[in-house]
């Protein structure tokens, strides 16, 4: 296990410092999530404008939460954007899973320290860039555009912590989606649908507050919530700390619970696993 934490760390290392390589590439995606926030500006906008809610709260959260919330999920938008790793899936589809396991390794927590370090690439060139644009427009007097401050220092630090719960929780659900690949011979449709439902419910498209109210309790406690609602909400300040703390421990339960069941899935498929070829 020893061995394995060691050489998973030199590979998050060296692969996050490869990824790194691709500015421009990072340059040209963060242009096209600028302008995709802007426009969910814009529609959030008119939501509030014509709902019937009262004061301009809906379900607790204000229009100004609300534009804070899409430049913080934009932060985090390529976390569940891909379930699994191009490279892995490569290995996987041709075979050379088969060199893998010959690895004094284990495959479950090498796989997972390269979907690690392939997440934090998009996270730091990417996110980081759309956030940054995000908090100028607000520094320049754009504020009705603009990413706001912090509800408070305390949400901001819980944030942080939640921030990178819901990495593990990223990489943990990719590792499960990549332990369901191994062996499919059917394609990739199952894990591409798993992967679009994911995104739609941890509020990539529109904040879960902004649901229908018979929706909530399940949008809460549903896993992928854990990918971008929980941190989001934490940094708008449209949850208090009590139950901000309760869904950040209801992210580390899905952490776990993902990491065992892709484990389990790993190690029965790969006893099975059959390598054609010559």
């Amino acid at each position: 296990m020893n061995r394995t934490l060691k050489t998973g760390l030199s590979i998050f290392r060296i692969r996050a410092a490869e990824g790194l390589q691709y500015r421009l590439a990072a340059l040209s995606g963060a242009t096209v999530s600028i302008f995709w926030v802007l426009i969910e500006v814009v529609v959030l906008t008119v939501f509030f404008k014509y709902s019937d809610s009262m004061g301009g709260n809906i379900n607790g959260m204000t229009l100004a939460q609300g534009i804070s919330y899409r430049w913080v999920g934009e932060l985090m938008i390529m976390l569940p954007a891909q379930a699994v790793d191009s490279d892995l899936l490569k290995k996987i589809t041709s075979g050379d899973i088969g060199i893998e396991l010959c690895r004094p390794l284990d495959l479950y927590w090498h796989w997972f320290s390269r979907t690690a370090a392939g997440k934090v690439n998009s996270f730091v060139m990417r996110g980081s860039i759309v956030f940054a644009f995000g908090a100028m427009l607000s520094l320049l007097g754009f504020r009705s555009v603009g990413a706001g401050l912090p509800c408070s220092p305390l949400h901001f630090v819980l944030f942080i912590i939640s921030l990178f719960w819901a990495f593990l929780f990223s990489t943990a659900y990719g590792m499960f989606a990549t332990s369901i690949r191994i062996g499919l011979e059917w394609g990739d449709g199952p894990i591409n649908l798993i992967t679009v439902t994911g995104m739609v419910l941890s509020g990539s498209f529109l904040p879960l507050q902004l649901w229908p109210d018979f929706m909530q309790k399940f949008l809460r406690l549903q896993p992928f919530a854990s990918y971008m609602d929980t941190p989001a909400r934490l940094y708008v300040g449209s949850t208090d700390i009590r139950p901000g703390l309760f869904f950040m421990a209801v992210q580390l339960a899905w952490i776990a619970a993902f990491v065992v069941f892709g484990r389990m899935i790993m190690k029965r498929k790969v006893k099975n696993v059959i390598v054609q070829g010559g």
